[in-house]
C-alpha cells in the first residue's frame, strides 16, 4: 500500500438524524477503538467540526438545517476532512455529486455495519499526513513527465505547481505513477489502490474524471491518464498518449466493462 496504517485512534464525528442508525455505527468505530461524536443536524454538525475538526465525517445526506452536502461544503472550508456520505439516497446523481465534491466514499442504507467499519479503516489509513521517515532522510519521489509526487510530504505537483487533490485522487496519482504505462481495470484500481474487494466501479471512473481536470491540458483530451478501451486506464508518455484510442471519449462506459452494481448498463459520470 502505498500508506501507512493510521496506529492512533481517530476522531470521528456522525452526523445522522436517526438515533438508532448514528448509535450502531458509533458503537462499531468505537470497538475499533475510534473517539466518537454524535450530531443530529446540520448546524450542529458545522459548529462541532468549528469546535474541533474531526479526522473523518460520517455524514448522512438528509438532515434537519443544512443537508449533508451544505455541511460538506461548510466543514471542508474548515481544513481537510475524510468524509465517508452514509444515506438512504440511492440515486447515481446523488452519489456522483458526493464523490465529485471530493467525499471519499459513499455508503447507502440499508448497510452492514461492519462493511461500514471496513471502510472507515480504509480511508483513515491514508489520511496520515505525517512525514512515513525521518526529515533528515531525502523524500521518495515518483515522477513521470511533469507530474510528481512526494511520498515524504504528501504533495502533488504538475509542472511544479502543487494540486489540490482529495485523498482519493492523491492515493490513484501515486499509484499510477507508480506503474507507468500498465494498464488496470476498475475492478484492480479499487483493490490495489484503495484495498476495496466490493463496492461502486463508478468511483474509480469518478476520480479518473476529476484527476484529469486536475492534470490534464485538455481533460477532454488527454496525454496523461489515458482510456485503454474495452480494459482499463493507463498512464501514458504525452507521446504515447497521442496513440490511444479513443481516450479523451466521454466517460460514460469508457472502459467497455459493465457496471456491476448497474448490470448491463455503463456508468454515466
Amino acid at each position: 500500500m502505498i500508506s501507512a496504517v493510521r496506529e492512533t485512534a481517530a476522531d470521528v464525528l456522525v452526523v445522522d438524524d436517526d438515533p438508532t442508525v448514528a448509535e450502531v455505527v458509533a458503537a462499531y468505530l468505537r470497538r475499533n477503538g475510534h473517539a466518537v461524536r454524535l450530531v443530529a443536524d446540520g448546524p450542529a454538525a458545522v459548529a462541532a467540526a468549528q469546535a474541533r475538526l474531526p479526522d473523518l465525517l460520517v455524514l448522512d445526506l438528509m438532515l434537519p438545517g443544512y443537508d449533508g452536502f451544505e455541511v460538506f461544503r461548510r466543514v471542508r472550508q474548515l481544513g481537510p476532512v475524510c468524509v465517508i456520505m452514509l444515506t438512504a439516497r440511492t440515486s447515481e446523481q446523488d452519489r456522483i455529486l458526493g464523490l465529485e465534491l471530493g467525499a471519499d466514499d459513499y455508503v447507502t442504507k440499508p448497510f452492514s455495519p461492519r462493511e461500514l467499519a471496513l471502510r472507515v479503516r480504509s480511508v483513515l489509513r491514508r489520511t496520515d499526513r505525517a512525514p512515513l521517515r525521518p526529515a533528515a532522510e531525502s523524500a521518495e519521489v515518483l515522477r513521470h513527465g511533469p507530474l510528481e509526487v512526494d511520498l515524504t510530504r504528501h504533495e502533488a505537483r504538475c509542472d511544479g505547481q502543487l494540486l489540490n487533490l482529495t485523498v482519493r485522487e492523491y492515493d490513484l496519482l501515486a499509484f499510477l505513477l507508480a506503474h507507468p504505462r500498465q494498464v488496470y481495470t476498475r475492478a484492480e484500481l479499487m483493490r490495489q489502490v484503495w484495498g476495496w474487494e466490493f463496492g461502486d466501479q463508478s468511483t474509480v471512473t469518478v476520480h479518473v474524471r476529476r484527476l484529469r481536470e486536475k492534470v490534464e491540458p485538455d481533460p477532454a483530451v488527454p496525454r496523461y491518464l489515458v482510456t485503454v478501451w474495452g480494459v482499463g486506464y493507463r498512464l501514458d508518455d504525452p507521446d504515447d498518449a497521442d496513440e490511444a484510442d479513443d481516450s479523451g471519449r466521454d466517460e460514460a462506459d469508457d472502459t467497455g466493462e459493465p457496471d456491476e452494481s448497474e448490470p448491463q448498463h455503463g456508468e454515466s459520470a
